[in-house]
């Protein structure tokens, strides 16, 4: 599944990049991820390690709710050009399926715009309905989004 989302905000790019780029402020903006704790960094025999977050989805259809939850790590993160991408990073030793979320921020003749796409390569969250929920959360969240951003000013 690929889901690929824009929002035009009024506002400079970094103050918009200031909400995508750290995991922990998504619940504030977006339904679908319900908690965002972030994981203590540190290094790793003297080599850095990357930001994660421990994180759980929710989305709710109807009377039934799916939840999952991922460990997942900033793999990339370059602020002159307000871009990060989250990847599934689980450290249990088995395979999973991939989840990556990249935000790229630009900026616009009026503000910023945002480009946001998940890739999620499994089964259990695919499908007509579930991609409709997402949708709609997508949906909500744009606003949500914006008034934090300019709340933020």
């Amino acid at each position: 599944m690929d889901v690929h989302a824009t929002l035009d905000a009024p506002c400079d790019p970094a103050a918009l990049f200031a909400f995508v780029d750290d995991l922990a402020l998504y619940p504030q903006w977006i339904d679908l991820v319900h908690h965002a704790e972030p994981l203590l960094g540190g290094e790793t025999d003297g080599a850095p390690v990357r930001p994660a977050w421990q994180v759980e989805l929710r989305a709710r259809l109807g009377p039934f709710a799916r939840s999952k939850r991922l460990r997942m790590e900033r793999t990339e993160h370059d602020l002159s050009r307000h871009v990060a991408v989250f990847e599934r990073a689980e450290l249990d030793g088995r395979r999973h399926s991939p989840w990556v979320l990249r935000a790229d921020v630009t900026s616009s003749g009026e503000g910023s715009t945002l480009h946001m796409h998940l890739h999620y390569g499994g089964g259990l969250w695919t499908g007509g309905v579930m991609e409709r929920a997402l949708a709609d959360q997508i949906t909500q969240g744009r606003q949500r989004l914006t008034e934090l951003v300019l709340a933020a000013r």
